[in-house]
């Protein structure tokens, strides 16, 4: 956990994260972030390939309509996973932007401003809020 630190007037400020713990976070969020967008390469593979094209068939109707249904629920649910990956790849993205713009803030709870835990961030390096402001956030859509 960051360290509070008081200051002269006795404001409480937060010690930042240090150039190491920066870097092992960068290095964790670029790991993330190339590994969705390979998994969003395969998706854009599979939204391309058809049954038919992989017989080398030309017509593009499945030969049954149970085959029909079962394309259809492969691209659905396709797709469904690759727009997660794709909102994932936005919060890693975001992330990447608040340790690159303003590194001595990276860490801390968009909500209190207290210091995220580095076993949650090293688990979730894309974490803005701290374990209780995110408990807090979950309790409340129930």
């Amino acid at each position: 956990m960051i360290a509070p630190i008081a200051d002269a007037a006795g404001t409480v400020k937060f010690k930042s994260l240090t150039k190491k713990q920066l870097a092992h976070f960068e290095q964790r969020l670029l790991e993330e972030r190339r590994r969705v967008v390979k998994e969003l390469g395969s998706y854009s593979e599979a939204f391309g390939a058809t049954p038919q094209n992989a017989d080398g068939d030309l017509s593009s109707y499945s030969f049954h309509m149970a085959d029909q249904g079962t394309d259809a629920m492969e691209r659905e649910k396709a797709f469904l996973f690759a727009s997660q990956e794709g909102r994932f790849l936005w919060h890693i993205d975001e992330a990447l932007r608040r340790l690159y713009r303003t590194p001595e803030t990276f860490g801390r709870c968009h909500n209190c401003g207290q210091a995220i835990a580095l076993d949650r961030l090293d688990a979730l390096p894309h974490a803005r809020y701290c374990f209780a402001c995110k408990q807090q956030e979950e309790d409340g859509k129930r």
